[in-house]
């Protein structure tokens, strides 16, 4: 029914995206990926194409948007830090790329996109839940980055008649992680191989701890009921970074012992989501409760063989 292109299809969101697209809408499903950062564990089968480019490179993008009937904008530089560590690098990954989709889905006539973005990062420290209506205060380069994409998504679509849905992406977990620079996945890494994790800051920040399942099935949904705008894609609930180690202890039955350390620059103190527009627009509905969750992605990584 859809061909499907997925930018960025390769790393860890992306292997559990493509299976879906692929056994929902039974068609063709092309993954553009630079191979930076591949989680290695998605099987390529009949029906889905791989093709190895960088979306800061145009004339590639455009070849591979080519034929499409959606875009699923994965492709990005997300580590907050590293944006403020080189910025350049985040504005030409993150505002040029998603630039360089738009604009190649112009030029191709690709009438539906589905664009990967982030809400705490945008939004700054403002009283959570957050939710889209509230004015954008980036904490950093990234959360630029990506307010950027966002208001060329709407541009677009205001322009051109494209139809782009932002989807706001929280604190996301789950198995294929082991590339993840995010809490849940760097703790069990450093878990696995120390005994022990660092926290930045006192440990009472919260996040809106996301499990990726949940996460692609919104992503689906997007797709199917042609979402245009603006969409908090979170669990909806506020955890602790102490709460988390708390989850973690139980869940996997380990000891570990926990250093903190002072907080980092550009990271928000509180945020979760208020994720009842995405309920009432796309039917979005997660159910992984973090402890679930948690003992998932703890099991991935003892028995794929992933450090």
């Amino acid at each position: 029914m859809k061909r499907v292109l997925v930018t960025g299809g390769l790393g860890f969101i992306g292997t559990s995206l493509v299976p879906k697209l692929h056994g929902r809408f039974g068609a063709e499903i092309r993954i553009l990926d630079n191979m930076s950062n591949p989680s290695g564990d998605l099987v390529i089968a009949d029906g889905i194409e791989v093709v190895e480019a960088d979306v800061r490179d145009a004339a590639a993008v455009r070849k591979a948007v080519k034929g499409m009937d959606a875009v699923v904008h994965l492709a990005a530089h997300t580590r907050v830090i590293d944006s403020i560590e080189d910025p350049q690098l985040n504005f030409d990954i993150n505002t040029t790329g998603t630039f360089n989709v738009l604009e190649a889905m112009r030029q191709e006539d690709v009438p539906s996109l589905v664009n990967a973005s982030t809400g705490g990062a945008i939004l700054g420290e403002v009283p959570p839940p957050i939710n889209e209506d509230i004015a954008a205060k980036p904490a950093s380069p990234y959360g630029a980055s990506k307010l950027a994409g966002e208001g060329y998504c709407w541009a677009y679509a205001q322009s051109y008649g494209l139809k782009a849905a932002s989807l706001r992406f929280s604190n996301i977990y789950g198995p294929n992680s082991r590339r993840k620079s995010s809490v849940v996945a760097a703790f069990i890494k450093n878990i696995r191989d120390t005994g022990a994790v660092t926290v930045y800051g006192d440990g009472t920040q919260t996040r809106d701890y996301l499990f990726v399942d949940d996460l692609t099935d919104g992503i689906v949904r997007a797709i199917e009921t042609g979402a245009a705008g603006t969409y908090q894609l979170g669990f909806g609930k506020p955890t602790s970074v102490n709460t988390l180690i708390d989850i973690i202890r139980e869940a996997t039955g380990t000891n570990f012992s926990v250093t903190y350390e002072p907080a980092r620059a550009g990271e928000i103190l509180h945020t979760y989501c208020d994720i009842a527009k995405a309920r009432g627009a796309i039917g979005y509905n997660p159910t992984t409760e973090l402890d679930e969750g948690v003992r998932r992605t703890w099991d991935w990584f003892e028995t794929s063989g992933h450090a």
